[in-house]
């Protein structure tokens, strides 16, 4: 996980979104996309944290209007789609379906005396099979090159979301020129 000296103010992200299901505000949340992945696998370049919650009420929209307002009544700024905390981007995503599985799945971790959920890498590889951008895919040849993958589960989240993985390079560079 990258540490806060390379500008990336993950325990108190952490830490924020925490108080947010403490608060009611969200029932449960996990870390995604890149920051997630170097959990598993050496560094990613990224430029924000993503905080997957499953939101108070079954409305998908729901929670995002009141986690900004809360957020920013506590010093926070708005970004576009984002929030910034100690200057660092945020996006909190509402979850649903696959997402919402690997929230629920997701592991929990000790980060700099924060207790924090993260996905788990075979989540990340279904996800990633599911949206299948070129950066998706080169993070799944990531994944599955460095990160401990239980082979069965994987099976399991794909066949369950009818996803599959790419079957070469090819698609790769295929999926990039889309």
């Amino acid at each position: 996980m990258p540490e806060e000296s390379a500008g990336i103010p993950l325990a108190e992200i952490l830490r924020t979104a925490n108080e947010l299901v403490s608060s009611g505000l969200i029932k449960d949340y996990a870390l995604g996309g890149a920051l997630a992945a170097m959990r598993y696998v050496e560094p990613l370049a990224t430029y924000d944290a993503d905080i997957f919650f499953i939101p108070a009420t079954k409305d998908l929209s729901a929670g995002v209007h009141d986690i900004y307002e809360a957020l920013r009544a506590h010093g926070c700024e708005v970004e576009g789609d984002h929030l910034l905390l100690k200057n660092f981007p945020v996006q909190f995503l509402a979850a649903h379906g696959l997402t919402e599985e690997a929230v629920q799945q997701a592991n929990t971790i000790e980060y700099q005396g924060v207790h924090a959920k993260v996905f788990r890498p075979e989540y990340m590889i279904a996800i990633a099979a599911s949206v299948r951008r070129a950066k998706d895919l080169a993070r799944i040849k990531l994944l599955l090159e460095q990160a401990e993958i239980d082979q069965n589960l994987l099976e399991m989240i794909l066949k369950r979301h009818k996803l599959s993985l790419p079957k070469n390079e090819n698609e790769n560079a295929t999926q990039a020129c889309s």
